[in-house]
């Protein structure tokens, strides 16, 4: 056979297994699957954000008093109606909270994509303002693939502060870990490390030694890259869906410390 077959053959079995490989990023649970009437337990609005076109869906629960609003940016599984516990400590730590679902995950349209994700942030962050949060009292938070997503976002705009749940530097570092000669050569995108050097808010990481899915040490590795002012607080039990529930008295405090600390500091006023 000639080799030029051999090669446009080759070529194409690795841009298969490529597409394949980045496609296994999303695990999207679309509506009704999910826990729905999550929504009505916690007292959360259902909110419907145009993001250039495409119809995102989210919950919205306002905080009387609140000197923050938190965007929280969930991982790659489920839908925004597994994060009803997310956003309760949230609120229990002070602040309104913003969960999206990114297109193609619940009730939203489209399908994922990276450079989607990152307009679906974008869209989330535009909604906040229009509601009369001002940028120095937005705080974004990520979840694990969200945690990239947070990243560009704050790294484009000005946030009253990051908070990173067991991040990693880029898709193609974890790839690294699982598969150490195939992955990185078909596993791209989701940099985080090369964009957080240009965040310049207060950044908490919060990762779990135990964590299963993304090593502990790819968090490390976010969290060197990043500027000051930053902390890293290491969740000894924690795992890499458990760290809301390991510690929640400590998981309150320190987002109650980093929200007050950033959000009094702010110059604007929250809206009433």
């Amino acid at each position: 056979m000639d080799w030029r077959v051999w090669g446009a053959g080759l070529l194409v079995g690795w841009g298969v297994l490529a597409w394949m490989a980045n496609r296994s990023a999303y695990f999207p649970m679309e509506y009704p699957d999910g826990d729905w009437g999550e929504q009505k337990r916690i007292g959360a609005e259902e909110v419907w954000i145009d993001a250039g076109g495409v119809r995102l869906n989210g919950w919205w629960k306002a905080r009387q008093g609140a000197q923050c609003a938190v965007l929280f940016l969930h991982g790659n599984a489920g839908n925004v109606s597994h994060r009803a516990g997310a956003m309760e400590d949230f609120s229990a730590a002070g602040a309104a909270v913003l969960v999206i679902d990114y297109r193609g995950y619940g009730k939203s349209a489209g399908w994922p994509t990276e450079r989607g994700l990152y307009a679906d942030a974008e869209a989330a962050y535009e909604w906040l303002r229009r509601q009369g949060w001002p940028e120095d009292r937005i705080v974004v938070v990520g979840e694990s693939l969200g945690t990239t997503v947070a990243v560009d976002l704050a790294s484009r705009r000005r946030v009253a502060a990051l908070v990173l749940e067991a991040p990693f530097p880029s898709a193609r570092a974890v790839a690294r870990r699982i598969l150490p000669w195939i992955g990185p050569a078909v596993v791209w995108g989701f940099d985080a490390k090369s964009k957080i050097g240009a965040v310049r808010a207060p950044l908490l990481v919060i990762h779990g030694k135990q964590d299963e899915v993304i090593d502990y040490e790819l968090g490390v590795e976010v969290f060197r890259a990043a500027r000051e002012p930053k902390e890293m607080w290491t969740v000894a039990r924690g795992h890499h869906n458990d760290l809301h529930v390991v510690e929640p008295a400590e998981f309150q405090r320190r987002l109650r410390d980093l929200m007050m600390a950033s959000c009094n500091a702010a110059t604007s006023s929250p809206p009433r």
